[in-house]
């Protein structure tokens, strides 16, 4: 037990050079799982975080994976909690409800809570009509078009700070298939801006919807922790570096199925 808890312990350390005056698994536990349970938010509607099986309310994918992992390590049970958009992942570290979350990386997003570690770059792409004369993401911004997103979404804040010409529509919440087939044969959007494995369910799912064959957009993938906790972030990015490194996330993404959506995040992401 004794080795265990010293190579649990050295794991964080060699990672986390701020946390060397901590040397007890214990405290490491505290840190992290203060309640005894690691609990996690995640974007329980974004697939290449997780998903959430309707039947069973099983979770799998990344997020499932890495904080199992590091549940294990720390000797504690775990408990994963979908939320339906970024606001909810911040709500539940704020209201002490949730230990850790997971986010995309967004600069107004950092200004609420600190990025604790990056493990993948998830990619984007626009979904089109089958028929659309739109080949590549450059051609999405040309006046006339209307491209769609949802608010709040990653896509939604690129697109609403990077168009120039075509005009932007925000959604409040991600169209059904049906009703996004509806959206482009009236010609109320031209584009609608995903994560890239929406965009290939789409694409494989629809005749009538078809994805852009590139990515407009990388965003890195991270750990978030509640503004200021700077022992719990350390140890996170550690963790993180080490997921990285060893070949778990790379593991991960091929086992969630994710290898065209999302790669492995660079250590230097931001």
């Amino acid at each position: 037990m004794k080795q265990v808890l010293t190579a649990l312990i050295a794991v964080f350390l060699v990672a986390s050079p701020t946390l060397a005056a901590d040397t007890s698994a214990a405290s490491l536990r505290a840190t992290l799982a203060p309640t005894g349970t690691l609990r996690a938010a995640f974007l329980g509607a974004n697939p290449v975080q997780g998903r959430v099986d309707p039947t069973t309310g099983a979770i799998t994918g990344p997020v499932a994976d890495l904080v199992q992992e590091l549940a294990k390590r720390l000797g504690v049970p775990f408990q994963i909690l979908p939320a339906p958009d970024a606001r909810g992942v911040i709500g539940h570290l704020n209201d002490g409800s949730a230990d850790i979350g997971f986010l995309a990386y967004e600069a107004s997003r950092a200004e609420e809570v600190d990025f604790a570690g990056p493990y993948a770059n998830m990619h984007n792409s626009y979904v089109v009509a089958e028929g659309s004369p739109l080949k590549q993401s450059k051609d999405v911004d040309r006046t006339g078009l209307i491209v769609g997103a949802v608010k709040g979404q990653t896509q939604e804040l690129f697109v609403s700070s990077h168009m120039t010409q075509a005009r932007v529509r925000v959604f409040d919440r991600q169209p059904p298939q049906a009703e996004l087939e509806t959206l482009f044969k009236n010609g109320e959007v031209t584009a609608f801006g995903v994560n890239r494995q929406r965009a290939l369910e789409l694409d494989k799912a629809s005749a009538e919807l078809r994805s852009l064959p590139d990515s407009f957009l990388e965003v890195v993938q991270e750990f978030v922790v509640r503004k200021g906790d700077q022992q719990k972030r350390a140890a996170l990015d550690g963790f993180a570096a080490q997921m990285r490194s060893s070949g778990f996330v790379t593991a991960s993404l091929e086992k969630a199925g994710l290898q065209e959506a999302a790669s492995v995040a660079p250590g230097d992401a931001h």
